[in-house]
C-alpha cells in the first residue's frame, strides 16, 4: 500500500468517526432499521466470479453490518434475505443459499457478540417452504438467544408481505365468523397483531442497496410511514460509511405521518 493509499484510508476513517459522533449526538436515531440486501448476483457478475461466491461475500457483509448496528445502538434490525419469489430461482443456486443460511445461523448462535450484547435472533417468513436443514438451524439460533431482549435481529426468509397480509386477513375472518371479533373491532391494531411482526415496532428507516428503487413485497403494511433510502452500492460492497450516510440522511429529514 502506497503513501497516498494510507492517507486516503486515514481520511476515510476520520470522516466515518466524525459522522458516527454526529449520529450518536442526535436523539433522532432510528429504533428499527430494515435493509433490503440486494445486488449479490450483480456484484458477482461485475467481478466475473460465481454467483455463489457473491452470496457468500454478501453473507459476510451482513455480519459486518450487524456490528455497526450494535455500535449505533439500534435495538431492532431486520433484513430481507430471501423472498417467496426468490424460491423460483434455479435449484443449484437455492441449495447454495440454504447452505449459507445454515452456516450463518449456526455461527451466529455461538457468536460471542450476540451473547455479549443480548441479541435475540428470530426468523420471519413461511418456514414450511424451507428445507429441514434450514429449519433445524433456525430452531437452534432462536433457542440459543430466546432469553435476550437488548437487541432483536430479524431475518426474513421465504418472506412475502402480501402473503403475510393474507394470513392476517384470514385470521380476522375466522375470528369474526366464530363470533370472537366484532366488526367494529377490526382496525389497524387487529391487523398488526396478526402479522409476523406483531411484537415489533414498524421500521423507521428502510435501506435498499443495488440501485433499485422499489420495495419488492417487503413489509408493505409495516413501512407505511417509514423513511426510504436507496443507494447504488451492491450489498457486498456496502460500507460503514454508506450506512452512516443513510442514518444521517434519516436524521436530517422531517418525518411526516399521513402526508
Amino acid at each position: 500500500m502506497g503513501v497516498s493509499d494510507r492517507v486516503g484510508d486515514a481520511l476515510g476513517r476520520a470522516v466515518e468517526q466524525r459522522m458516527l459522533r454526529e449520529i450518536l449526538a442526535d436523539e433522532a436515531r432510528p429504533q428499527h432499521l430494515a435493509i433490503i440486501m440486494d445486488g449479490n448476483r450483480r456484484f458477482a457478475f461485475r467481478r466475473r466470479i460465481e454467483a455463489g461466491l457473491g452470496h457468500r461475500i454478501g453473507t459476510a457483509k451482513l455480519e459486518e453490518v450487524l456490528d455497526w448496528v450494535l455500535e449505533l445502538g439500534i435495538p431492532w434490525f431486520t433484513v430481507y434475505a430471501l423472498s417467496t419469489e426468490n424460491l423460483k430461482r434455479p435449484a443449484e443456486e437455492l441449495d447454495t443459499l440454504f447452505d449459507l443460511y445454515v452456516e450463518g445461523l449456526m455461527d451466529i448462535a455461538e457468536d460471542e457478540r450476540i451473547h455479549a450484547n443480548n441479541v435475540r435472533v428470530q426468523i420471519i417468513g413461511r418456514r414450511e417452504l424451507l428445507p429441514q436443514r434450514v429449519l433445524d438451524a433456525i430452531d437452534h439460533a432462536e433457542a440459543r438467544t430466546s432469553d435476550y431482549d437488548n437487541f432483536v435481529f430479524s431475518v426474513c426468509l421465504a418472506y412475502g408481505s402480501r402473503e403475510e397480509i393474507l394470513v392476517a386477513i384470514r385470521s380476522i375472518a375466522e375470528d369474526h365468523a366464530a363470533g370472537q371479533l366484532d366488526l367494529d373491532a377490526i382496525d389497524e391494531r387487529a391487523v398488526s397483531a396478526r402479522l409476523y411482526t406483531a411484537e415489533m415496532p414498524d421500521p423507521d428507516l428502510v435501506i435498499r442497496t443495488s440501485g433499485e428503487e422499489r420495495i419488492s413485497n417487503f413489509l408493505l403494511w409495516q413501512m407505511a410511514y417509514s423513511e426510504l433510502y436507496f443507494t447504488d452500492v451492491f450489498w457486498p460492497s456496502f460500507s460503514k460509511k454508506d450506512l452512516l450516510k443513510a442514518i444521517r440522511a434519516y436524521q436530517l429529514r422531517s418525518r411526516r405521518y399521513g402526508a
